[in-house]
């Protein structure tokens, strides 16, 4: 089924459903950039004008799209949208585009950082600080270096493209992977990583990718490392893995089930950073999703081709 789109008739006033997180200041901006259209923002109006909207700013529970009736146009907060591929819809895809590039650097910097930490030991040294010990000395022989290392990135979007330019500066040795890996081309680059990061979306294709016999190629002084989708790895399997010392350690940004519930092993795996779905914040964050919107809604009503234009029966 392809995607739909209608322009606005010369003169229409457009009504805009915002289901971004912004603040009173960022709201105002935005309704009185776009006008005379009018936004309309998913915690003040009633579900009665939302469904009425043409166009979509932000990420609305996916249920929701196939009954606004007039969607034209969904212009997502995030970058990736696999939650939105199964959806049915009854007549039309509206057009989908996506915050293309938006996250690439604060992302890439989350997984260096978190790389950097458990290599040189930054996490164990935190939480010897919350219990108040000392083991000095003893620490050093465990701290690695990320020089000359070996790194396979799985999913080669913005992401793991400016995280390969970061670590070109520690000399490593770079495996990339996107949609048109094998088994036979990955898992070899696997048994002789040092790092492995990734960033894929979450599709199929890609569902549970990093299975327990995947895992089980890691050497164990590896370190995993998953900034896309929950859904890419077998959780319990690397919760046993680092448990039972076959990996040296995992920064975790995305999880299948979000919050993360009470009784999930990852609050208590050894060697785990858990860094709660935050990779991609930075200070101004809403601003300038802010400022991407509405560039892309200029083009919107230019008829101009889109920034992050996404194919949402592929997931990216």
């Amino acid at each position: 089924m392809q995607s739909d789109r209608k322009m606005p008739a010369n003169g229409e006033i457009l009504d805009i459903a915002s289901y971004l997180l912004l603040d009173g200041y960022q709201r105002t901006t935005l309704s009185e950039a776009v006008a005379p259209h009018r936004v309309h923002y998913s915690d003040e109006a009633d579900e009665q004008r939302l469904m009425q909207c043409q166009l979509v700013f932000g990420n609305p529970p996916p249920s929701r799209l196939p009954l606004m009736r007039q969607l034209s146009w969904v212009q997502l907060g995030s970058t990736g949208f696999g939650e939105y591929a199964a959806i049915e819809w009854p007549d039309s895809v509206p057009l989908f585009s996506r915050l293309e590039g938006f996250y690439a650097d604060p992302v890439a910097e989350s997984c260096l950082a978190g790389i950097l930490s458990l290599l040189r030991g930054v996490n164990r040294c935190v939480e010897l600080q919350s219990r108040r010990e000392w083991v000095g000395h003893s620490l050093r022989p465990d701290l690695g270096l990320l020089s000359d290392r070996d790194v396979v990135l799985f999913g080669y979007g913005a992401i793991n493209r400016r995280l390969a330019e970061l670590l070109a500066a520690f000399r490593c040795r770079v495996s990339s992977f996107g949609s048109d890996w094998t088994p036979a081309s990955m898992d070899p680059c696997l048994r002789a990583a040092d790092v492995v990061v990734t960033v894929a979306p979450g599709t199929p294709e890609s569902d549970n990718v990093f299975d327990a016999g995947r895992l089980a190629l890691l050497h164990s002084s590896a370190i995993f490392v998953n900034a896309g989708r929950g859904s890419v790895v077998d959780e319990a399997a690397l919760d046993n893995m680092l448990r039972q010392g076959k990996l040296a350690g995992a920064a975790i940004d995305v999880t299948v089930e979000e919050p993360l519930p009470e009784g999930h092993p990852f609050w208590d795996c050894p060697n785990l950073i858990l860094t709660q779905h935050s990779a991609g914040g930075h200070a101004d964050e809403a601003d300038r999703q802010v400022a991407f919107v509405l560039a892309n809604f200029r083009r919107y009503l230019e008829g101009a081709e889109l920034v992050g234009v996404a194919d949402i029966r592929r997931g990216y």
